[in-house]
């Protein structure tokens, strides 16, 4: 989790992403920044987020965000 609180500060600083669950809702993440996340996320988890899973449950949150991490590395 630490490290998926440091990506999205690098991507969009000053969000309390420990607490917030409307990150997509509020437009703190808009769509560009979801893509720049997408494909941090895939290149520090070494996983595939299909575009299927770019939804905006999955990223209202960083907790929403780091399930879906787990999710698709058990998925494998």
């Amino acid at each position: 989790m630490e490290q998926l609180i440091k990506i999205l500060e690098d991507i969009q600083p000053n969000a309390d992403y420990e607490n917030c669950t409307t990150l997509v809702d509020d437009h703190i993440l808009d769509s560009l920044s979801i893509l720049s996340l997408v494909a941090e996320l895939e290149d520090e988890f070494d996983i595939l987020i299909p575009t299927v899973e770019i939804i905006p449950d999955n990223f209202n949150s960083a907790k929403q965000i780091h399930a879906l991490i787990v999710r698709l590395r058990e998925e494998g």
